[in-house]
């Protein structure tokens, strides 16, 4: 009886154990697979050739917005003067039709030459 208890006991220890080792077989499934997508961007290899174009690319690009900006500047600074030249030529056609009236008050004949002309 006692043999029989002992096997008894050696054969449900044996199922137990099988059941514990099919149990986690299963539980850990089969092998998972994964797929990886990288994301690196590889900057493109550029020669010596290459990089000299960009360079004076990115120089001529330069010199175009300050030549934009000078000519801008520039043609502000001859509309004033403009402006100011036109004052002047208002003034001066004043002051001729001034002195003519003066002058024609006075009786005066008008000079040949320039005033401030003197050989």
């Amino acid at each position: 009886m006692k043999a029989k208890q002992n096997l008894l006991a050696i054969t449900a220890a044996i199922v137990c154990c099988t059941a514990a080792v099919w149990f986690s077989a299963s539980i850990q499934g089969g092998q998972k697979t994964y797929e990886l997508e990288p994301r690196l961007a590889i900057p493109e290899y550029k020669t010596d050739v290459v990089r000299i174009m960009d360079a004076y690319e990115r120089l001529m690009e330069r010199y175009m917005a300050l030549t934009e900006s000078n000519s801008a500047m520039i043609g502000m600074d001859l509309k004033s003067v403009l402006a100011k030249l036109d004052s002047i030529d208002s003034r001066l056609t004043e002051l001729s039709a001034r002195m003519a009236r003066i002058e024609q008050a006075l009786g005066l004949e008008k000079p040949n030459e320039p005033v401030g002309r003197q050989p």
